[in-house]
């Protein structure tokens, strides 16, 4: 008697993914947690109306088969696009040095009106990079293949 496919049987691919709506963002921000990277890895393209981010992105997807099979746990190279921008601004992080490591922690999503709103970017140490948007576009796509972390460890925040 045949068996019913398991996401585990399935192939392991690239995340690809996309939040048009305030009940899509809670998956994406889950998988951006932790995620490393520097200012110099944060684009703004006024014209193109479009914010990215080059991320070190912890695979928490991962996580738990990873320490089934007893192997490091991983990270991969992620782009974090936030599509339809009016506005970007900062606090606390400095873009112009290049040797400063930030880590995300959390996407919040702030409505306005008719569609539009705010979506928040928090960064340990306190730091965040607001963009005001016309709506809700934002995507996540793996860009290389997974890598062992190179601290062996998996991200945990103090209590």
């Amino acid at each position: 008697m045949p068996q019913d496919a398991r996401y585990e049987d399935g192939d392991e691919r690239p995340l690809a993914l996309a939040a048009i709506g305030p009940d899509d963002l809670p998956v994406i921000s889950a998988l951006v947690q932790d995620a490393v990277l520097s200012g110099a890895d944060i684009r703004w393209d006024r014209s193109a109306r479009r914010l990215a981010l080059l991320l070190g992105r912890f695979r928490w997807e991962d996580r738990e088969a990873a320490e089934r099979a007893g192997r490091p746990y991983e990270r991969v190279r992620s782009l974090l696009v936030i599509g339809d921008v009016l506005r970007v601004s900062s606090q606390g992080i400095d873009k112009g040095d290049a040797d400063l490591v930030l880590s995300l922690l959390s996407l919040d999503w702030q409505p306005g009106e008719d569609g539009t709103g705010r979506l928040v970017l928090w960064f340990a140490g306190d730091g965040a990079l607001a963009a005001d948007v016309e709506c809700l576009d934002v995507s996540l796509r793996d860009v290389t293949r997974p890598y062992s972390a190179p601290s062996r460890r998996q991200p945990r925040h103090p209590d």
